[in-house]
Formats: C-alpha cells, structure tokens, sequence
C-alpha cells in the first residue's frame, strides 16, 4: 500500500514553493500507507506538485523510488498499486528504445503512457491501481482509477485549485480548503452505511469512479472518460454466451484461474529478487483441482421444494 497526493494551482495565485509545501504537508498525512520513502515532485512553471508515500514491495532500491520520472522527461507518476502483467509489457517498451533503471512496475507505467499513450497504456494494464500522471510537455494532469476501484483516489476541484489524493485527510492538509460537509451524502451514510460513489462527505469532493481517467488541463473543466466498464462486460456477456460443456467450462475455468494466481504470485516473490512466474499448475496442484457439481442444495440440509438447480464450484 502507498500513498500518493498533489495539487494543481491553475489560477496561479500561490507561490511555487507555497504549492510545494502543501503537496509536503499532504504526502505526509500518508505517512502510514508508505513508511520506507517519500518525495514530491514540483513543476515550478506549471504551479503543480505531486507527492509520493512509499510500501517496497518490489524493485526495494531506490530506482523504484517515486514520483518517477520517464526516460524522456515528459511524464511524471505517483502511483499505488500493483501490476501483475509489467513484466510481459516491459520487452516491448526496451524494444521501442526506452530505457529501463530498475524492475518495478511504475516505470512499466510511464514509459508505456510515453509510448502507447495514457489510455492505451492503462487499458493494457492487469491489476489494481490508482495513478497520478503529469505531462511536463502538455501540462495536462491525468488521474486514473483501476476497473473495479479497489486502489482509492479522491479529487476536487475549488476555483482551478486542483487537490487529488489516496485518502480525504489529504486533501485536508490545504489550509486555503474549508472542509463543508454534504448533508445528503450524510444521509446516505447512515441509510446505507456508506457514501455511494462518486460523492464523499465533504462537499465538492468526489471519488473517482472505477474504470475512469479524469483529465485536467490548464484551461475548461476537468473531464471524466471510461476505459473500462463492468456493465459493458456484462452486456457482452450476456449477447454472446459461450456454448460449452461443462468439462470444457472447467478447462477454462482451470487455466482462467492458474493464469490469475500464478501473476499475483509471481508480483508478490518480487521480480527484482530474480524469480520467475510458477506455472499455474504449480500452484494450484496443491490443492485438489477445481471441478464443478450439479446440486439441488445451496447449503446442507437440502433447498425448498421447486428450487431450481444450481452449479456450484467448490475448493477444498
């Protein structure tokens, strides 16, 4: 877990180093997402910070350290999270002459958004995330959540005075900000135990939906764009159903499932330790395989009269 924090003065009313020290005063709040290094990147023409709490996980030397900056000096990135498909990215990228430091997944990042571009790099990624992007060239800051918002990002957007950060207490660390709490997102806490998405319970602070990117540039309002949607998978889903058996249904189950453990393990040995992804089989062959049952029962003891047959998938 790491934190990540920055800010953006657009009206350019603040001193440069005034807009250092607040994106100093907010990667400290984050201290405890990220105890082995921090650091804040600063864009002194640009009235821009971006700050970083670091969790080693992998690539422990400081050429993992972050905000890290591209071989090409255009992107800047603050990221949380993990990325269990940079090591199948990273040949293409040295092979398009891009120029590697270390062995952490953040470079993959960025030299992938300076080469693909932001979007097509992140739709390319497999894993949980939440970046923060600065283009030096372009001066446009892009925020990024990953598919099903596991990694969290809050922003605001208060009279061009862009704040964005891993947790609210962030955001908080600005004195210039007045927190107001949002009456209906209270109401909503204490009907559903939680404040849907996109709100929080400040006001005029916003979550950043999953499977989004939000772009802010130095002049118009900052913009929302999907790359990536649940209600789009479900849709294809249910247009174009697989016509399978259930031996080939578990096949691909099977390997569906050997393909996701064996990434996460190979990220959580670390790549820079020099270990190689496990085969799935290696992994899963622990345990007796995967196989899937016709019942009548979702639990013991048997199902109401006229239950209709379910598939149940069972591990033991």
């Amino acid at each position: 877990m790491c934190g990540l924090a920055g800010i953006w003065d657009r009206r350019q009313k603040t001193a440069p180093a005034a807009v250092a020290a607040v994106a100093e005063a907010m990667t400290d709040t984050l201290r405890h997402r990220g105890p082995d290094d921090g650091a804040v990147f600063t864009d002194a023409g640009a009235w821009f910070a971006l700050g970083h709490r670091r969790l080693s996980i992998v690539d422990l030397s400081p050429a993992g350290s972050q905000p890290m900056i591209s071989s090409c000096g255009r992107f800047v990135i603050s990221y949380n999270g993990e990325v269990y498909n940079a090591a199948e990215l990273r040949p293409e990228l040295e092979a398009a002459g891009r120029r590697f430091r270390g062995h952490c997944d953040t470079e993959v990042i960025v030299e992938g958004a300076a080469v693909w571009g932001v979007e097509a790099t992140v739709r390319r990624l497999i894993g949980m995330f939440a970046i923060a992007l600065w283009d030096r060239r372009e001066r446009v800051l892009y925020l990024i959540r990953d598919r099903l918002g596991i990694k969290p990002l809050y922003w605001a957007n208060f009279d061009d005075r862009v704040l964005f950060g891993s947790e609210l207490k962030a955001l908080r660390a600005d004195a210039s900000w007045r927190p107001a709490l949002d009456r209906d997102s209270l109401a909503a806490y204490l009907r559903f135990a939680y404040v849907p998405a996109p709100h929080t319970i400040y006001r005029a602070v916003q979550k950043l939906p999953p499977g989004t990117i939000l772009t802010v540039r130095e002049r118009g309002a900052p913009e929302i764009a999907s790359f990536w949607s649940l209600a789009d998978v479900a849709r294809s889903g249910q247009s174009g159903r697989l016509d399978l058996g259930e031996d080939e249904a578990t096949r691909q189950l099977d390997a569906l499932l050997r393909d996701a453990v064996g990434r996460r393990f190979f990220y959580r040995r670390g790549a820079d330790a020099g270990a190689k992804p496990a085969p799935g089989s290696q992994l899963l062959d622990r345990f007796p395989r995967a196989w899937l049952r016709r019942g009548t029962a979702c639990r013991r003891g048997g199902a109401p009269s006229g239950h209709r047959p379910h598939r149940t998938l069972h591990f033991a």
